[in-house]
């Protein structure tokens, strides 16, 4: 099995490739991406991805598609997740300070964190806002130094399912910044759906919530 198609269930059977509309343009020197389609599985779904020891994963979607909830589930102990920090400043700062006080001190935490994770050299899962797309290039960077593969999870969410999530989280955002989420997401989706991937991204896999249920475990190889 090759570098970038290294999913797998739990009882070591590889998910089937899906076909994909390949890219308009492509160099001829890179490899086409690989990209898994798990929506509308019925069931089906593997309990388990599994990528190769160095192999870095963001996850991504709309705020409230489960990201943070995948993450907490499927990738303890490989995770960097911006709601970690975020949580544990806001066990310390008082609750009469609005997050947007200390947000700043959140993302500084945040990105030290995930500059400590990848200068270990391991598989590491990151939660990707979507609103920063230069973390997204630093990762491609970091994939490329130590030869390794940047994977996308695209979580595919319908709206309003997004919107009751973060309600029951109690984690909403603006009606403004949602919907430049929405965008944000709908664009990339499309791209990702006609094979063509993020700048550095050698990978994607599409879940909808039925697909990141099942899912037990994001793991790496070796």
């Amino acid at each position: 099995m090759n570098r970038t198609s290294a999913y797998a269930t739990d009882a070591g059977i590889a998910v089937p490739e899906q076909p994909f509309a390949p890219a308009r343009e492509r160099c001829a020197d890179r490899p086409a991406p690989v990209v898994r389609d798990l929506r509308d599985r019925a069931g089906r779904s593997p309990r388990a991805l599994l990528f190769g020891p160095r192999d870095l994963v963001v996850i991504t979607g709309l705020p409230g598609s489960g990201k943070s909830t995948l993450m907490h589930r499927a990738a303890a102990g490989h995770r960097v997740d911006s709601q970690d920090a975020r949580d544990r400043w806001a066990a310390r700062v008082p609750r009469r300070f609005p997050y947007a006080l200390y947000r700043p001190l959140v993302r500084l935490a945040h990105y030290a964190g995930l500059r400590r994770a990848l200068r270990t050299g391991e598989g590491v899962v990151v939660h990707d806002c979507g609103t920063q797309p230069w973390v997204r290039a630093w990762l491609a960077r970091e994939a490329r130094r130590r030869g390794a593969t940047l994977h996308l999870l695209l979580l595919d969410v319908p709206p309003g399912t997004a919107r009751r999530g973060q309600r029951e989280r109690g984690r909403g955002v603006s009606r403004y910044a949602f919907r430049r989420h929405r965008r944000t997401t709908a664009r990339l989706l499309r791209a990702v759906e006609n094979g063509e991937l993020p700048a550095g991204c050698g990978a994607a896999v599409l879940l909808d919530r039925d697909a990141a249920d099942v899912l037990t475990r994001i793991g790496f190889t070796g």
